[in-house]
């Protein structure tokens, strides 16, 4: 018997050990089963649609468990449109613009497109709050990790040499993560409804820009929550009011029309700028008292 095992040790073999050992079994009709491998090992089992429930917890715990790991205790979260270019590059649409749709859709896309500026400045002011005594990081900026306003926001914090974190889905047609989300925190999930909860199970502020169905409903999903009290109020700080909301949606037909309530339209804060959002930020968490 070995005299170097510590009282800690465990006494079973890991699984990373029994995983290593399995690929080495020799070769006969029972170990060529299917059957034989081991569950954690067999990718076809795993993906059976008896298997969902153990698919919802590893897309649960695996960024919640990498991101404690990085000391992550809170977001500063992003949504916002995957269509919506930099002012530069909207303004090459504009001027490629063939047909008259083209040119009026090349226009809004013009006019929406100072918010990638005010998102990646959102970001860089976030990614400046200092790491706790303990470790901890807070407000660490987080987006779909997709393109736009998305790509501002893990933009902004790599100016400042910060890491961001990105959460991907699988789409029909290839979305990859943008440059500028930090390899180690960038995720990718099946479930909509684990990314929707990873988005706010660190969210200590979330901003929204302009955006399509995506946006709405991580949007709407949000007022919800809070509005039935099924999470506290965190700054909810949405951009462009007159230049999109407005347009798109009317927020007081709302409660007019007596669907919502009057007040519920206070949990939105209008901004539009960076400096905007940040300020309700500190508002709520005096947060700028604690920065250098």
């Amino acid at each position: 018997m070995s005299d170097h095992h510590k009282p800690s040790d465990p006494i079973f073999p890991s699984s990373k050990t029994d995983a290593a050992a399995a690929r080495t079994v020799p070769t006969s009709p029972q170990t060529e089963s299917e059957a034989y491998k081991l569950a954690f090992q067999d990718t076809d089992f795993l993906l059976r649609d008896d298997l969902r429930p153990v698919r919802f917890q590893l897309e649960l715990l695996k960024p919640e468990l990498l991101m404690n790991e990085a000391n992550i205790a809170s977001l500063f979260v992003m949504y916002g449109s995957a269509r919506v270019p930099e002012p530069a590059k909207a303004k090459e649409l504009l001027e490629r613009a063939e047909t008259d749709w083209d040119r009026k859709v090349a226009e809004r896309l013009v006019a929406k497109s100072k918010y990638y500026d005010e998102a990646r400045k959102l970001a860089r002011i976030a990614s400046t709050y200092p790491v706790g005594e303990d470790g901890e990081r807070h407000f660490v900026v987080c987006s779909g990790g997709g393109p736009s306003y998305m790509e501002a926001a893990n933009r902004g914090a790599h100016d400042e040499g910060k890491e961001s974190v990105g959460l991907n889905i699988v789409l029909p047609h290839e979305q990859l993560p943008n440059e500028y989300v930090t390899p180690d925190l960038s995720f990718q999930f099946h479930y909509f409804s684990l990314r929707k909860m990873h988005f706010l199970m660190r969210a200590r502020a979330v901003a929204v820009f302009p955006g399509g169905f995506g946006t709405f409903d991580e949007l709407f999903e949000l007022l919800t929550l809070i509005q039935t009290g099924k999470t506290r109020p965190i700054p909810i700080l949405v951009f462009g009011k007159e230049e999109f909301w407005d347009r798109v949606f009317d927020f007081d037909a709302l409660a007019l029309e007596g669907t919502i309530s009057k007040h519920d339209l206070d949990l939105i804060t209008w901004c539009e700028t960076a400096e905007d959002a940040w300020t309700e930020v500190c508002r709520v968490y005096d947060a700028c008292a604690h920065q250098p």
